[in-house]
């Protein structure tokens, strides 16, 4: 292991090492070491094991013994960072006692479920942001409320708004190709300040990598420049709700070719079974992409996300996207996930969920007619209101525990409900206009 680390330091000429792993949060816990330093931490690498059990505001909801616990450094996972010289970013997982609960190892293990069939995974993810004008500072100031706008003029795909803020866009575009990660583009969208960044298509692991990479770059590179990039799903009525949407293909392990992909342009039977396993299992662990107590306002009617598990070809409005073709280009798109989605988890209960269709045998089932967003099919699975709704079906769900595994399912149980419960007491300024002097 070490001399493997020291060629992927020597390939990136480095001497800083920033070292760590993304949370439940999606937050990149890290240590920041010199290269000498790093490689006498890496003969026995360990990190505060707290990280599998707090919620989002650092809180511990689980957990019985705290302690440094033993890491596993991924040289693959080494990458460029470009807000120091000569630095590198590098993963390394727990992989003592709280292994298993990681979300990057649940990732792990439905990339090897895969392989064992005979796929590779091919994904990539394709995030909605919102740039305010307010540092970290002045947004505290405020007390989180009636916070600046960055172009709020803009309307969706303006080009006069992508040329009057080309060199933020663009610099906020070069910090995140500085990271290592596969920018397809980065363009205007709907409401004020927002932005999409869409990722290619990456094989396993390194698609979650880029996509929680490219959210820790447009943090940081809007915190040097004075604003907030926010991927928070649903600010208020002045803003659009975000989306973090997921999309992949399967591949022959032996010859690269995309099994989604059909001579006739059509969904294919793998695509199909594929998309059953997803109808049957997504709704039961669907906190497993949509974990905070804000996630679900944006599933309130009148926003674009899809309210129930649905799938066709082409339409925006459907919770599974199917975009066939003769070629590579075939995929199913994963609409439901919120901006502030763990990728990790994301992408295994989109593999985990698909791959289980497969090998269950399960029918292709109807596709549904193209309608607005809004709209519920007769028969369809709706998706749960809150989080504590979603907490309870992940935890009564036996496919959640045989698939993704029982200490992981519990341990999540337990952080979605910390997260509820952080916020069930919380009272909203519109709550005080409404309710005050009724």
């Amino acid at each position: 292991m070490t001399d493997d680390l020291k060629a992927a330091l020597d390939k990136f000429d480095a001497d800083i090492i920033h070292v760590g792993q993304f949370d439940y949060a999606s937050v990149f816990r890290e240590r920041r070491l010199r290269r000498e330093q790093f490689l006498h931490w890496a003969g026995d690498p360990r990190f505060a094991n707290v990280i599998a059990y707090w919620d989002s505001g650092d809180t511990l909801f689980g957990g019985t013994s705290y302690f440094t616990e033993t890491v596993d450094i991924d040289p693959s996972s080494m990458r460029a960072n470009p807000s120091e010289p000569k630095a590198v970013t590098v993963i390394a997982e727990l992989s003592g006692e709280a292994k298993e609960v990681m979300p990057r190892q649940v990732l792990r293990k439905q990339i090897e479920r895969a392989a064992a069939m005979g796929y590779t995974v091919d994904a990539g993810f394709e995030f909605e942001l919102l740039i305010l004008d307010e540092t970290e500072t002045t947004i505290r100031e405020k007390g989180f409320g009636a916070l600046g706008k960055y172009a709020p003029d803009n309307k969706c795909w303006s080009g006069a708004t992508a040329n009057t803020y080309a060199d933020f866009i663009a610099g906020l575009e070069a910090e995140i190709l500085g990271h290592g990660v596969s920018l397809y583009g980065l363009g205007v969208e709907l409401g004020p300040g927002c932005l999409e960044a869409t990722l290619a298509a990456t094989e396993g692991l390194r698609a979650a990598d880029d996509a929680s990479f490219l959210r820790l770059a447009a943090r940081s590179y809007a915190r040097k420049h004075g604003k907030t990039i926010t991927f928070m799903p649903h600010m208020g009525n002045d803003y659009p709700a975000i989306g973090g949407h997921c999309v992949m293909s399967l591949r022959d392990a032996k010859t690269g070719a995309n099994l989604f992909s059909d001579p006739d342009g059509k969904t294919n039977d793998l695509a199909g079974t594929f998309i059953a396993g997803m109808m049957e299992i997504v709704p039961e662990a669907f906190a497993m992409c949509t974990s905070t107590v804000n996630a679900y306002r944006r599933l309130a009617p009148g926003s674009w996300a899809p309210k129930s598990l649905t799938w066709a070809e082409y339409p925006f409005t459907v919770a599974v996207r199917s975009v066939p073709h003769k070629d590579d280009r075939a995929r199913l798109e994963f609409r439901v996930p919120p901006a502030d989605c763990n990728p990790y988890l994301t992408m295994a209960l989109m593999l985990g969920a698909g791959l289980d269709g497969i090998e269950r045998g399960l029918a292709t089932p109807p596709a549904t007619a193209a309608a607005h967003p809004d709209f519920v099919p007769e028969g369809a699975r709706r998706f749960p209101r809150d989080l504590v709704e979603a907490a309870d079906n992940l935890a009564a769900s036996d496919h959640a525990k045989r698939i993704f595994g029982t200490a992981f399912t519990d341990n999540y149980v337990a952080a979605c409900r910390s997260e509820y419960t952080s916020l069930a007491r919380a009272v909203s300024d519109e709550e005080r206009a409404r309710y005050l002097e009724g």
